[in-house]
């Protein structure tokens, strides 16, 4: 292992020094390329040198009480060992987890697929309170929300909402959000003030860029249509609706929230794209698509991934047994704490696999 941290060290300082080239500084793309690669390595090399920096100080530590020491420096030395010993095995940790193979796809932006489940209206109003909170989780880091496509419930809510989420490390971010949300409230529709279970789905697929998922054209449809629910007079009128159909995989995309019916294609073949780029994942790896079906499951009530209960103002995620007890930050976008700790799960469990 050193010597693989000394490598990426050595390769960190070339980067180093790349980037401080006029010749680089000048090809803008040359530039960003090598300071990429060099922020991929940061964290990494801060651990391992302060990790030899404690190494130091130890060995330092260990001469000094070879020699002949009154009781109180004595205690001082071997209190400071113990201290620095400790610290060393918590970097020993981190630099095991950040030598961890890094997902691919972690950069790339995100299309978030919300769908209502069990719980008819209410579940609906549940699928539209979890896209204000995805929205504002994004908003909060600086990333930019774009809604796809949208179908609307009669009171207010969304059947289905696909949002595109723009940003660094999106993916990296939401890719455990993927799974049945369940809800326990009273519906304000509820004269006699009992709790109701509703579900809804949330899939969360990295975003395929053009090179990367290449479609012929001529193995689409496209069908245009009206759209239907809110949205101005035109909406009725105009077949400015999409729907796209990608016929050797019979993958389906649909927009109608453009007027544009050119706009609505686009953002159809963008959701089109990241639906085929999933399926080709799934079938490259047979784990990881029982995995995701595991997690979006049917919406059923009694599958989950998520509690949130309004009545003891909490929210549960199963899956790693946390509860926080604030559910109406949670709701407002504050979910760090929550996408952390799902974070560091994901990694211990690596580290577990990696060390097997």
């Amino acid at each position: 292992m050193l010597e693989k941290l000394y490598e990426i060290e050595r390769k960190y300082d070339e980067y180093t020094e790349l980037l401080s080239d006029p010749e680089i500084i000048s090809n803008q793309n040359e530039w960003q390329k090598y300071a990429r690669a060099q922020a991929g390595m940061t964290n990494l090399v801060a651990a391992f040198r302060e990790y030899q920096e404690v190494l130091h100080e130890l060995e330092e530590t260990e001469a000094l009480l070879l020699e002949k020491l009154d009781s109180d420096m004595q205690e001082m030395a071997e209190q400071e060992r113990d201290k620095l010993k400790n610290v060393s095995q918590e970097l020993e940790e981190k630099i095991h987890v950040l030598l961890l193979p890094k997902d691919p796809l972690d950069e790339k932006n995100v299309i978030m697929e919300i769908r209502a489940g069990a719980g008819g209206d209410e579940a609906a109003l549940f699928a539209g309170d979890l896209y204000k909170m995805y929205t504002r989780y994004a908003e909060g880091r600086g990333w930019k929300p774009e809604l796809l496509s949208v179908s609307y419930s009669d009171q207010g809510g969304y059947k289905e909402i696909i949002f595109l989420v723009e940003g660094h490390g999106a993916y990296s971010k939401l890719k455990f959000e993927s799974g049945v949300h369940r809800v326990q409230r009273i519906p304000a529709t509820e004269s006699a003030g009992r709790i109701h279970t509703s579900t809804a789905t949330v899939a969360v697929l990295p975003e395929a860029e053009e090179v990367e998922v290449s479609i012929n054209p001529n193995d689409l449809r496209i069908d245009v249509y009206c759209s239907s629910g809110p949205g101005g007079q035109c909406v009725n009128t105009t077949q400015s609706a999409v729907r796209v159909t990608h016929l050797p995989t019979g993958i389906i995309a649909t927009c109608q929230d453009e007027k544009s019916q050119l706009k609505n294609k686009e953002k159809a073949l963008r959701v089109l794209r990241a639906r085929i780029l999933e399926k080709a994942q799934d079938e490259a790896s047979g784990e990881q698509a029982s995995q995701r079906r595991s997690q979006v499951g049917t919406g059923d009530r009694s599958e989950r991934i998520r509690t949130f209960n309004f009545p003891q103002g909490r929210v549960t995620d199963h899956r790693i047994g946390l509860t926080l007890h604030r559910l109406e930050s949670v709701l407002n976008g504050d979910l760090e704490e929550m996408i952390e700790a799902l974070n560091s799960s994901d990694q211990a469990e690596r580290l577990k696999a990696e060390i097997e």
